[in-house]
């Protein structure tokens, strides 16, 4: 595992969805409540764009058929055996530098 960075706090807005491509990894960025969730992007149902969804008690949206999965471990919020990937994130403060929002991935 490795950190990555995906893109600066300030680029993401409150409830709404990011989407980032990096190192093979598909990802949905977002900002709940002033903490950042990182889960995997394509819902499994029917391949949504969950980045494009929102954010909803928790819950990332996805915009095509309103499946909801729990930002904390992408768990489906009605059957958690159905899951979307999940990854630990960090803040990385940079003095005179916009904050970074970073993810633990999977090294190849």
């Amino acid at each position: 595992m490795s950190w990555a960075s995906l893109c600066e706090l300030q680029e993401l807005k409150e409830g709404e969805g990011k989407y980032v491509e990096i190192d093979g990894f598909q990802l949905a960025v977002f900002l709940n409540a002033g903490k950042v969730f990182v889960i995997a992007h394509y819902c499994p149902h029917a391949g949504g764009n969950l980045a494009g969804g929102f954010v909803e008690e928790g819950f990332a949206v996805c915009p095509w058929h309103y499946w909801s999965f729990r930002l904390e471990n992408g768990e489906l919020r009605d059957s958690p055996n159905c899951k979307v990937g999940s990854y630990v994130t960090r803040l990385l403060e940079r003095k005179d530098h916009p904050t970074l929002v970073q993810a633990e991935l999977p090294t190849p």
